[in-house]
């Protein structure tokens, strides 16, 4: 993954941007040496964002085995609630 400074990446944004959707890297932001966030293509955060649902998921489900049956909600119910906060 390549690191680059936040003032140069303010100056060349619109480059990072191209060579993170169309180069599919993963571009590391740092100010001061220290990476800060990192910059993905869309595809890559979708991924993300399934493959953590997918584990809330399995948590929620373990969860619900683990405890008493009365106590256990839906998946879609823990997604609603979790929305709300």
């Amino acid at each position: 993954m390549t690191s680059i400074a936040m003032k140069e990446a303010r100056e060349g944004l619109s480059h990072l941007v191209n060579r993170v959707a169309y180069a599919k890297e993963r571009i590391a932001l740092a100010r001061q040496n220290k990476p800060m966030a990192v910059l993905v293509s869309v595809e890559d955060a979708l991924f993300l964002e399934a493959f953590e649902e997918r584990a809330d998921k399995e948590d929620l489900e373990l969860w619900a085995r683990t405890h008493k049956p009365e106590n256990a909600i839906s998946w879609r119910e823990a997604k609603k609630m979790l929305k709300g906060q």
